[in-house]
């Protein structure tokens, strides 16, 4: 149970400043949006005033954080959350009352007012870019409605006023609203504005062609509300205005290459078939183009005059703003009542970029916060180093020695006031005031104390650590070593003070897709009906494919590329990939281009023999067979994908954009092996195949698209193939459908096992090399079943509630009978260096987790090609199953069993079974059962105990019931922990988030996410530290990142280099930093001996006052900056040192400690040396005594020369900077005394005018300062000397070795070599030991109990329902190991399918259990790594 007192704390740390000056809107109710429609009554209250829940956030959108109004004491809240600041500030305050003054007032509290400013300048600075950015983005422009009979009722929220608005544009914009330009005009939007910089007055004049914009020869677009014509203004016209301006129910227009400023249903486009393309890389970080269609019902809208006509007037009902970008429920509802739904495939969000269209009508749905890119941004959240929270315990340390310093001092004071006072001592003379009396003066002098000791909590060291991280920021940035040269892309650091958490990184969390991969997609092979292809890749760009011609069966039917002359049906009409100005037919394009991100085209020649054969085949011949499969399977790969069809300008070839480069590479193979997908013109697709009769394209009507999700795991389209009288097929609806393999086999018709059981092989043997898979499968459906399920679909799309549930159960319905066609597989480029940047990660002490979207089966083979998963480790899997099913829970408690019952975790609290957690329905036998064979061997007796280590992979199902609850979190953890790296597969976002935060929190590790896309948001900013890839496009990850990288590799410098580096420099610099504070505040105190403990202090102050600020603050900053652990290639050649700076040995708490211990010792040495010199003997010649300043002023000497010296000893790399950072102090220590010395007090006054007369004169000055610095110095000096020759870590040997041979090759002595090492000899004369065998990489999966050895991946594995043949044909796998088998105890018994071991039952109070001695009777096997398995076969 926390104290009150951490509790406290805690809170006062947690608490959130903003809390106080923002607040975040929350979403509204569902809303309907009125088009040109007056609002009901229903939406006003008694008073007419709107309703509250009806009031519509402003489109304005503000990232900033402060205003003229509330920059001070926002800014203020912020910095006095660092205690030292309050502290300063109340000693500040106290010394403006003149009885604890010292000096000016002004002059004390100028520090603080230093350092508050340049921070407040900093974050000031930070802001006006945030508000330059909010001003470019609310004040770009867009085409709004207005004119004729148009208005728009919907209310909106007033704007805020923002730093800018507050001030520049008052009279900026009633200023020039008087010039011809108009008001919007002249407002500045750098970067905002699209219209093409032309001037909206001389654009020219439109006149309706072709049913668009106006048909009466005036303006279409007004600028600032101007027109050349007289009465324009009431015409329907479309004026430019602001985006911050923009109204829920607006009109807009938006052109080709701009941006959207809301999210807008489309009512109409420049596109034949109402299809508008987007770039949405914005949103999900894929480059990409989407299409998206117009609403059905409003396609009329395509006009202003059409959209401001009273009869056109409609409303939209919909869904209450929400996060999700694929979620949209809305129904236009017509005068007449008749109703259209209305999807996320309708609607443009704001974020994204029209592209290939020329224009877009459409009305505005949500503005604002209410967007769905604002709701999914979040705040940022405001990331503290681990450095910065430890050094709070240390301040606190410092504040309570202050106090106990300030309490000793008031007491003894008191005591000897009270004593002396009645003894008549003539320094208590006169003190018989109120304010001045032995009563009193205890406390004054304590108040007295706290200002005199004040430099035990250093100022300057937050604005020095301040400075420092800046400067290292500007080193990564500037660093060329991980600078991307393809895109010239610099490692930018967008955090500044999270430098030094880079070098205690413990966990690394990465996505996979576009950060481990290139998201560069190559189809390397694929199965058809049995039978494998293996391409070859073809380095061209371009591949011909020709047309359909009349002559090509005549001319040579053995060729697959045809004439590249083409001769085109009349009725072919223009795609819809082409926008309205595109001139090419992709009907005639006579080639492919490579589609973007797809690498190669796919040719395979003993394909094209095969396609030769079965066009030649006799029907109903086995190659007639095989040629129906292959048409099947290649027309799918054609059909069923969203892709869009556009022709390259340079070279007039197809070349296809896709959602994703999977999709892109899938359609592209198709049409390089001749199945090319030609366009399509509204709801018809054109195909081209090698098949084709009669010469011409094959057309399919779309009938409806199934969409894929994460959920549903695949894609189906339902066609009707189209054509005439005698063509084969002709009306018949066909159901094609790709996706996973296991959702896709299950919904297979009966009776084609041997296919499955073939096919399952060819996926396993695909996923072993790491490739992505698909399954594709179709079905003929009858058309009256069609019929009566499109009712039922179309239902369920117009459904307001629940409208996924229902369309995901009426696919189900249509979704089942398939017919198996084959897979494919799809290569995923690594980038350059990520296995070799993991493997020296891996080694330098870091856990990586890799959280993935992608199946089991193809994460465990990337992670083997990263070097994740080693060739010698064993893969122990958790699975997630449904009805029958080990539970999860189960699974990871036999994982801790059977691999690490030495661990302990299974006799932790809460670890274990209770009654209750098996439920009836679980405890059912497991349809697979491990089976004895009477040969443990066979099932890898010393599983579990291979050098190579543990890999835990689980899925995304069984994460939601490991982190359902305190318990399945705990157990996750313990058994995640005993691994050396997890595999997360088929997660979500929020998935990521929550694994992150349940490592961060519960292990209290340091954490870095490193991701590339949208989906990766949540999951970096969870982590200590967010890395964004930026690569060759600026996406969403970077935006909330803290550190921005090009390319993984970039990884391995920025920890092991820059981080290793920051960490020890920012944490020698800070305990230097408090050591030179205590040096001087300890001879402070040692002084209050000999005054009575008065609090006065020992010399003059203004060398306390230069203390922090010339005296010793360049050696500090020189270690900040400059010094070096060792050199960069050393870190790089041995990652392995990196866990030096891991384990956190250059700052905490006990070296805190020896720092102050060392500064007291230090300071009582420098004290009591030159004061007992002093007062021995008279140093002067005329033999008079010494004066106070005298010795005071040669004890603040040695202690600056001490202090900058010992600052200098810890570093360790002596180079220019470092000799003139400790050098300066010392130099300006002893030009400031000679010149302050001869410094008359006729000009101002001063205690020690004619001190060097007297002081550089005398022997004991020269002697004492020379003596106390080496002596202050030698106990240090010693313990390092000592250490270095006796006790050398591997940093010191590395260091040594350098020094020795500058170019010496450290990759040679990796995996521990510098142990061999001798500091001050040569290397030891003893061999290595030498690593034992390694073994091939074993797997155990916990869901099924099964062993095998990972040198393939079994698809099948991965779902319910295995044939028991399989298991045992995969058992036979495993080789037999010459290494002895440990005995087992009683192998042939047998056990139930679903047994448990009461060892892991929760121990019951008051049992005999609970004795130590009764341990050994819950079980009487062994607890050795050989013990008998959970699940036992049958002897067969």
């Amino acid at each position: 149970m926390p104290s009150k007192l951490s509790v406290w704390y805690n809170s006062l740390v947690d608490f959130n400043v903003e809390s106080l000056f923002s607040k975040r809107r929350v979403p509204g109710p569902p809303r309907t949006v009125f088009v040109n429609e007056p609002l009901p009554d229903d939406h006003y209250d008694h008073k007419h005033r709107v309703k509250k829940e009806h009031v519509f956030s402003s489109n304005q959108v503000i990232t900033s954080k402060y205003t003229v109004i509330t920059f001070v004491p926002r800014n203020l809240l912020e910095q006095f959350r660092r205690i030292a600041n309050v502290f300063f500030l109340a000693i500040a305050i106290l010394q403006f009352f003149s009885i604890f003054s010292t000096v000016s007032p002004g002059l004390v509290i100028l520090p603080l007012i230093i350092v508050l400013a340049i921070t407040a300048l900093k974050d000031g600075y930070e802001d006006v870019k945030r508000h330059q950015s909010d001003r470019t983005i609310n004040y770009s422009q867009v085409r709004v409605l207005k004119g004729g009979d148009f208005s728009n009722d919907n209310p909106m929220a007033s704007k805020s006023k923002t730093f800018v608005r507050a001030i520049v544009p008052v009279f900026k914009r009633t200023s020039k609203a008087k010039r011809t330009q108009g008001d919007v005009e002249n407002a500045v939007a750098p970067e905002g504005l699209h219209t093409e910089g032309t001037d909206l007055t001389q654009l020219p004049t439109r006149t309706e062609e072709l049913g668009v914009d106006f048909d009466d020869g005036e303006p279409v677009e007004e600028a600032g509300g101007l027109f050349h014509h007289r009465g324009a203004s009431r015409k329907p016209h479309w004026k430019m205005t602001i985006w911050e301006d923009l109204r829920v129910g607006d009109i807009v227009k938006i052109m080709d290459d701009e941006p959207l400023p809301a999210d807008i249903l489309i009512c109409a486009t420049s596109e034949e078939e109402n299809v508008a393309y987007v770039e949405t890389k914005n949103l999900d970080g894929e480059t990409n183009l989407k299409s998206r269609n117009a609403c059905p019902s409003l396609t009329h809208l395509n006009t202003a005059r059409a959209c401001a006509k009273k009869e056109n007037a409609f409303r939209i009902n919909c869904d209450r703003p929400d996060t999700n970008l694929y979620k949209l429920n809305a129904t236009a509802i017509a005068p007449d009542g008749s109703k259209t739904a209305v999807d996320s495939n309708m609607v443009l969000l704001r974020g994204t970029v029209l592209r290939n269209t020329g224009w877009v009508i459409g009305v505005v749905l949500y503005t604002g916060e209410d967007t769905k890119i604002v709701l999914n941004s979040g705040a940022t959240p405001s990331k503290r180093s681990r450095v910065e929270r430890q050094m709070n315990p240390q301040v606190f340390i410092n504040l309570l020695l202050l106090a106990a310093m300030a309490t000793a001092c008031g007491i003894v004071d008191a005591v000897l006031e009270q004593h002396y006072f009645p003894l008549d001592a003539p320094w208590l003379y006169g003190d018989t005031q109120s304010d001045d009396n032995p009563r009193i003066n205890g406390l004054i002098t304590w108040v007295y104390a706290l200002i005199t000791f004040q430099n035990i909590v250093p100022i300057s060291l937050y604005i020095s650590i301040e400075g420092v991280r800046t400067c290292q920021a500007l080193f990564i940035y500037f660093d060329k070593e991980i600078v991307y040269e393809k895109t010239g892309q610099a490692t930018l650091a967008r955090s500044w003070n999270l430098s030094d958490d880079l070098g205690q990184i413990e966990y690394i969390f990465s996505d996979k897709t576009g950060t481990l991969t290139q998201n560069a997609m190559v189809f390397r092979q694929c199965t058809i009906d049995g039978r494998v292809y293996k391409g070859d890749e073809v380095d061209s760009d371009v591949t011909n494919v020709g047309a359909i011609t009349e002559a090509d069966e005549a001319a040579d039917e053995s060729k697959l590329d045809v004439h590249e002359t083409s001769l085109i049906p009349p009725s072919a009409k223009r795609s819809s990939a082409s926008s309205s100005t595109e001139v090419a037919n992709p009907l005639t394009a006579p080639a492919v281009k490579k589609a973007e991100h797809v690498l190669a085209h796919f040719t395979d020649s003993t394909l094209i023999s095969d396609i030769t054969s079965a066009r030649e085949a006799v029907s109903g011949s086995p190659e007639d067979h095989h040629g129906r499969m292959l048409n099947g399977f290649w027309s799918v790969l054609a059909l069923c994908h969203t892709a869009l069809v556009s022709i390259d300008p340079t070279t007039g070839a197809i070349q296809y954009k896709a959602q994703s480069p999977d999709e892109a590479a899938l359609v592209q193979a198709a049409a390089d092996v001749g199945f090319v997908f030609r366009g399509r013109d509204r709801e018809v697709l054109t195909l081209q195949t090698p098949f084709a009769r009669g010469d011409k394209y094959e057309r399919y009507e779309l009938l409806n698209i199934l969409d894929f999700t994460s959920a549903r795991k695949r894609m189906s389209v339902l066609l009707r193939k189209l054509g005439g009288e005698d063509s084969e097929g002709d009306g018949k609806v066909y159901l094609l459908s790709k996706g996973a393999d296991n959702v896709i086999i299950e919904r297979l018709h009966p009776g084609q096992d041997a296919a499955v059981r073939t096919t399952e092989d060819h996926l396993a043997e695909f996923a072993s090399e790491g490739l992505r898979t698909l399954t594709l499968a179709y079905k003929v459906v009858p058309e009256d079943e069609y019929e009566a399920w499109a009712k039922r679909y179309h239902e369920a799309t117009v459904s307001l509630d629940d409208r996924e549930e229902k369309i995901e159960a009426v696919s189900e319905e249509i979704e089942h009978g398939l017919s198996l066609l084959g897979a494919t597989a799809i290569e995923d480029r690594l980038q350059d260096g990520v296995p070799e940047a993991i493997a020296d990660l891996k080694e330098a002490g870091i856990k990586i987790w890799v959280l993935t979207g992608d199946k089991l089966e193809t994460a465990i083979a990337i992670g083997h090609s990263t070097n994740l998963i080693g060739r010698e480790d064993n893969i122990v899997i958790i699975r997630g199953g449904g009805e029958g099913a080990t539970p999860v829970y189960m699974q990871m408690l036999n994982a801790v069993e059977e691999f690490f019952p030495e661990s302990g975790i299974l006799e932790e609290d809460g670890v274990g079974l209770d009654d209750d957690t098996v439920q009836p329905q679980q405890t059912r036998g497991y349809p697979l059962h491990r089976v004895n064979t009477g040969a443990s061997s066979l099932v890898g007796h010393n599983n579990g105990e291979r050098p190579g280590g543990f890999v835990l992979v689980i899925d995304g199902a069984a994460l939601t019931h490991a982190l359902s609850d305190a318990k399945n979190k705990h157990l996750l953890l313990k058994l995640a922990m005993q691994c050396e790296g997890v595999i997360c597969c088929r997660v979500s976002p929020l998935q990521k988030a929550l694994v992150v935060k349940l490592v961060k929190e519960g292990v209290g590790a340091m954490t870095l996410a490193i991701g590339d896309g949208a989906n990766d948001v949540s999951m970096i900013q969870a982590a200590d530290v967010g890395v964004g890839i930026s690569g060759e496009e600026g996406l969403q990850a970077v935006n909330s990142s803290d550190y921005a990288v090009a390319q993984f590799r970039f990884l391995k410098r920025l920890l092991l280099v820059h981080g290793h580096w920051s960490y020890a420099r920012n944490g020698n610099m800070i305990v230097n930093f408090f050591y030179k504070n205590i040096i001087c505040i300890g001879v402070l105190w040692w002084f209050q001996i000999y005054c009575a403990w008065s609090s006065q202090y020992a010399f003059d102050y203004t060398y306390l006052l230069f203390w922090n600020t010339f005296w010793t603050i360049a050696p500090v900053i020189g270690i900040g900056l400059f010094d070096r652990i060792v050199d960069d290639h050393v870190l790089m050649a041995m990652p392995e040192l990196y866990k030096h700076s891991m384990n956190h040995e250059y700052f905490g708490t006990k070296l805190f400690l020896i720092y102050m211990l060392d500064g007291v010792v230090q300071s009582a040495l420098i004290f009591f040396l030159i004061l007992y010199s002093y007062v021995s003997t008279s140093s002067r010649h005329d033999g008079y005594d010494v004066s106070r300043y005298e010795f005071s002023t040669t004890i603040a000497i040695a202690a600056v020369m001490a202090a900058n010296l010992f600052n200098g000893l810890n570093t360790h790399v002596w180079t220019g900077w470092i000799f003139f950072a400790v050098a300066l102090g010392i130099v300006l220590v002893w030009a400031y005394t000679a010149i302050y010395s001869i410094i008359s007090p006729g000009w101002f006054p001063t205690y020690v005018f004619g001190n060097d007369f007297y002081l550089f004169r005398s022997p004991y000055f020269w002697f004492t300062i020379f003596l106390v610095t080496i002596l202050s110095l030698l106990p240090r000096y010693v313990a390092k000397a000592y250490k270095l020759a006796f006790a050398p870590n591997d940093l010191d040997r590395a260091r040594w070795l350098h020094k020795l041979d500058p170019t010496h090759d450290f990759t040679q002595d990796r995996h521990g070599g510098l142990a061999d090492i001798s500091v001050g000899g040569g290397r030891k004369r003893f061999s290595k030991r030498t690593r034992p065998h390694l073994f091939h990489a074993s797997r155990t999966d916990m869901a099924t109990g099964m062993r095998s050895v990972n040198r393939g991946f079994d698809f099948a594995t991965e779902e319910n329902g295995v044939a028991m043949q399989r298991i045992q044909s995969h058992l036979s796998e495993r080789h037999v190991q010459a290494a002895p088998a440990k005995r087992r105890r009683n192998p042939s018994a047998l056990m139930q399918a679903f047994s448990i071991r009461r060892t892991l039952r929760r121990k019951k109070h008051g049992s005999q259990s609970s004795h130590p001695t009764d341990e050994p009777s819950l079980s009487s096997a062994p607890s050795s790594p050989g013990r008998e398995p959970l699940y036992h076969r049958a002897s067969s």
